[in-house]
C-alpha cells in the first residue's frame, strides 16, 4: 500500500508545475514565474523531484516542535503573575514588568496572546480616525512647554482624588514636571512652576488651555489688569503663556495625561504609594524612567531654557498681588478683612497710596509701599459674602466646609453677666405686687 502524503496547496501546486516541467511542457524560466522562484531554485527542486518523487517537495517542518516554541515554565510563571498582580495592566506595561521585575523575557505580542487568553485582555475595536491640523514639532527643548491639569484618582481610593500637574516639552516629548494638588488652582500651579525653574531654568512659552487660572474668562470685564495673577507672574519672568483654543491643539499633553493615569497609578500600586506628599516624591524617578522609553531627540541641539536671574525672586513673584488703596485712617480691605498699617511716619504721608497686597500659597499676607514692607495689624473682618468658585474647584470648596463643619463642636449658649435675665428673680415679681396700692 502506497503512503499517504499530507501537503499544502502551495506543494500541490509545485508538484503540477515541476511534472510539466519535466514532461518539457513548459520551459524553466516559466516554471519560475509561476512559482516566484528563480530559475536556480527551479533546477534544485526539479532535481530532487525526479530523484525522490512528490514527497520531497513536502515541508520537513511538517509535525516538528518550532524553534521558538515558548517554554511551558516560564508559561505557567508569566500566567500566575498575571493574575496575582498585573491583571488589569495593558500588554505592553505587563511586558516591561515581567521583564524588568521577574526577569521572563517575553514579546509584547506573547503576552497580549496569554492575556487574551485568560480573558484577562480584549481587544480594542479600532476608532474611526479624526483628522486635525498637523502642527510641527518645535526645534529647541524649552521652546514650547505644554502645561494641563487632569483630576484623577491617582491612589486608586487610598487616598481622596486629586490632580497632577504635568508639564511636557514640545520639541522632545519629555515630561519636565509632575506636581500632584488638591486642585487647579493658581497657587498650586505656583508650586509647579517654581519646582520646574529650579530644576530646567525658564523656558520661551507655556502652552495652556483657557482655564481662569491662566486668562481671565468674564466678556467685557474693564476691572483690574485684565491679565490674571499667573500671567502677570509669568510676564515678570518673562515667560510666555499661549492660551490653546482647543484640547487637540495641545494633543500632546493630553495623550500625555491618558498615558499617565494608566502607567502612573499602578507604579504606585506596585510601590504602596498612598499620598501626595509620597507621589511628589516619587514623580523625579518616573520622569526618568518615562523619558528614557518615550521621549525623542529635539530637532536642535541647543536648550532654549534661560537661567533664573538674580532679580528673579520667585518668593515675591509667585504670589497672588491686588493694589490697594489706603483710606485717610490708613487701612485697606482684603478679603473681608481690614488692615490698619503701623508707621511711624505722619499718617498724611500715606494716605490715598497705593499698597500691593501679597498673598503666598501659605496664606501669609505682605503689604508693601514703593517696594518696602509696611508693618500692619488685623483690625476688622467682615462678614462672609458670597464667593465665586470654578467648576474644577466647586469639590475642593465642599470637601472643606464639610471638614470644618465636622470638626465644630455644638457648644450651650451662655449669655454675659450683664444680660437681662440674669437681673431677675422670681421674688421680685411678688414685691412688685405687695408694693401696689389697693383699691
Amino acid at each position: 500500500m502506497s503512503d499517504v502524503l499530507q501537503m499544502t496547496k502551495e506543494e500541490i501546486h509545485r508538484v503540477q508545475v515541476l511534472e510539466q516541467l519535466v514532461q518539457k511542457q513548459i520551459k524553466q524560466g516559466q516554471a519560475a514565474e509561476q512559482l516566484g522562484i528563480t530559475v536556480r531554485q527551479v533546477k534544485r527542486l526539479k532535481r530532487i523531484y525526479k530523484r525522490d518523487g512528490a514527497k520531497a517537495l513536502v515541508s520537513k517542518k511538517r509535525g516538528r516542535a518550532s524553534n521558538h516554541q515558548l517554554d511551558p515554565q516560564a508559561e505557567q510563571q508569566a500566567l500566575g503573575l498575571l493574575h496575582e498582580r498585573y491583571a488589569d495592566f495593558g500588554p505592553t506595561l505587563a511586558q516591561e514588568k515581567l521583564t524588568e521585575a521577574h526577569h521572563i523575557d517575553l514579546s509584547v505580542e506573547t503576552v497580549r496572546r496569554l492575556m487574551m487568553q485568560e480573558g484577562l485582555w480584549k481587544p480594542r475595536r479600532a476608532k474611526k480616525p479624526v483628522i486635525h491640523q498637523l502642527r510641527e514639532r518645535r526645534a529647541r527643548l524649552g521652546e514650547l512647554v505644554q502645561i494641563d491639569g487632569s483630576p484623577y484618582a491617582w491612589f486608586e481610593g487610598r487616598a481622596p482624588a486629586c490632580t497632577l500637574l504635568v508639564c511636557v516639552d514640545d520639541a522632545t516629548g519629555r515630561l519636565m514636571e509632575l506636581w500632584f494638588a488638591e486642585a487647579e488652582t493658581t497657587f498650586s500651579y505656583f508650586e509647579a512652576t517654581e519646582h520646574y525653574l529650579l530644576r530646567h531654568g525658564k523656558p520661551l512659552a507655556l502652552y495652556s488651555d483657557k482655564l481662569s487660572v491662566f486668562r481671565v474668562n468674564l466678556p467685557n470685564d474693564l476691572s483690574g489688569t485684565g491679565t490674571t495673577q499667573f500671567t502677570r507672574a509669568m510676564y515678570q519672568l518673562d515667560i510666555e503663556v499661549i492660551c490653546a483654543n482647543s484640547p487637540q491643539a495641545k494633543g500632546r499633553v493630553e495623550r500625555v495625561n491618558q498615558t499617565l493615569q494608566d502607567r502612573l497609578a499602578k507604579e504606585m500600586r506596585l510601590r504602596g504609594i498612598s499620598t501626595m506628599t509620597q507621589g511628589n516624591a516619587y514623580a523625579p524617578e518616573f520622569i526618568t524612567d518615562f523619558n528614557a522609553r518615550f521621549a525623542v531627540e529635539a530637532r536642535a541641539p541647543q536648550d532654549a531654557h534661560r537661567p533664573l536671574r538674580p532679580q528673579d525672586d520667585l518668593s515675591r513673584i509667585l504670589t497672588v498681588q491686588e493694589p490697594r488703596v489706603l483710606s485717610k485712617n490708613l487701612t485697606l480691605n482684603y478679603h473681608r478683612v481690614i488692615y490698619q498699617i503701623q508707621t511711624p511716619r505722619p499718617t498724611y504721608a500715606l494716605r490715598n497710596a497705593q499698597v500691593i497686597v501679597r498673598e503666598n500659597r501659605h496664606g501669609e499676607i505682605a503689604l508693601e509701599y514703593k517696594g518696602k514692607a509696611l508693618l500692619y495689624t488685623v483690625h476688622h473682618q467682615q462678614a462672609r459674602q458670597a464667593e465665586v468658585v470654578s467648576s474644577k474647584q466647586l469639590t475642593l470648596k465642599l470637601d472643606g466646609l464639610a471638614a470644618i463643619q465636622s470638626t465644630k463642636k455644638s457648644k450651650p449658649y451662655i449669655p454675659p453677666s450683664d444680660h437681662p435675665w440674669r437681673r431677675f428673680r422670681l421674688g421680685n415679681k411678688s414685691k412688685q405686687q405687695s408694693t401696689k396700692p389697693s383699691g
